[in-house]
Order: structure tokens, then sequence, then C-alpha cells
């Protein structure tokens, strides 16, 4: 998480009365969004009330969170919040803060691995057939339904393509064929079977998860 670089401890940050703050390190002045940036990028700062020297971090942190919060995307759900206001006064409210320092602890730790995890999940995994196979579907899919287009690359795109050939060419072998050799049908026949094309992939792409979950 810390990424802290430049110099060495917390950059002291100074709040004067008229709530401007002044950057000791860089010699000016900043607002919130800077400090909120600082943070992001891990470096670790220090507020402190220019007059009393008072350390007021807690308090300006607290202060960028509900800017944050204000601006619409919320991360803190109601129930929670409402859930932290109960602790107050409680028995166990000294035990809170040690417990959310350590489960935000644990959850960056899960998350940069997940990020690791995935980043190189496909390069040597069973599930690498399958994700080229669900992204040629989708790319398929999304041909499907552009006006004038053929979807191409998909699995099973050739094989609808020959079963219309195969209707055309035998336009008594089934109700279906001969609907789909009417020359006012063909092109919304074309496109049902290339749906159901689409929808036989996706139940084989079904079964092979299925078999590869234990």
């Amino acid at each position: 998480m810390k990424k802290q670089s430049a110099g060495d401890g917390p950059v002291i940050i100074k709040k004067y009365a008229n709530r401007r703050l002044y950057n000791t390190e860089t010699s000016s002045y900043i607002t919130l969004e800077h400090l909120a940036a600082m943070t992001r990028e891990g470096r670790d700062f220090k507020v402190v009330d220019a007059k009393t020297d008072e350390d007021i971090t807690h308090n300006v942190l607290t202060q960028i969170i509900m800017e944050e919060e204000s601006r619409g995307q919320t991360m803190l759900p109601v129930p929670f919040l409402r859930q932290l206001i109960a602790m107050y006064g409680d028995s166990m409210q000294a035990m809170v803060p040690g417990y959310l320092e350590a489960s935000m602890d644990s959850f960056r730790r899960n998350h940069e691995q997940f990020k690791s995890a995935v980043e190189g999940a496909f390069a040597n995994s069973p599930f690498a057939e399958i994700a080229k196979r669900n992204m040629a579907m989708f790319e398929a899919a999304t041909a499907a339904f552009k006006p004038g287009s053929v979807p191409g690359g998909m699995p099973g795109a050739a094989s609808a393509s020959a079963s219309s050939a195969a209707s055309v060419s035998h336009p008594a072998s089934s109700p279906a064929s001969s609907t789909a050799s009417s020359p006012g049908s063909s092109p919304g026949s074309s496109k049902d079977d290339e749906i159901a094309a689409l929808k036989a992939e996706l139940a084989k792409l079904n079964d092979k998860i299925e078999k590869l979950n234990p």
C-alpha cells in the first residue's frame, strides 16, 4: 500500500484558521483533492493545526471521505453506517478500530492477489480455451445483430451456414427448410439459425465448465 518515496517520514500538512492547507514539502497551498490523490499514491502525510500543532489527520481524512461520498458514488452502505454509529458508546467500541483496520488490510491483500491471479490466469490454465471460445462467441453475437453482416470466427458459425446451405439444396426435406428456402423469409431464417448456433455453443460451454468444477 505505502509507496513513500520522497523524504523520510510523513509529509507535514499545516491547516490554518481559514481552512487552507499548506504542504510544507512543496511549499504550496493544496486542497482536500490533493490529499486524496496523495493517499491513493501511497504518500503518508500528517495534518497539524498551524496554531496549536495538534494532530488533526483523523478529522481531515474523515472530511475527505465525506467529500467523496457526497459526489454520488457512495462506497459506505447505509446499513454499515447505522451499525458503525450504533457502536459508539458500546462496550465493544474499543475493539472496532482494530477490527476495521485488520479487515481492510486483509481485503487489500486479497485484492492484490486477485489482480495478480487474473493477470496470469489464462496463460497456462484449462480456462484458456474457454476464454478464447467465449470471446469468439461474444464477437459473433455482436456481429449477428449488425445489419448485413455474417458472424465469422465462431465455432458453429460455419455449421450454421452449412445447415442453411443444406436446407436450400433440399427444400423438401422438412417444413423448416422449406420456410428457410422461401425468397421472402431467408434473411430472418438465417438470423434464427445463427442464434440457434450461438445457443448451442453456450450450452457446450456450460457443459465444459460443469465438468471442470469438482
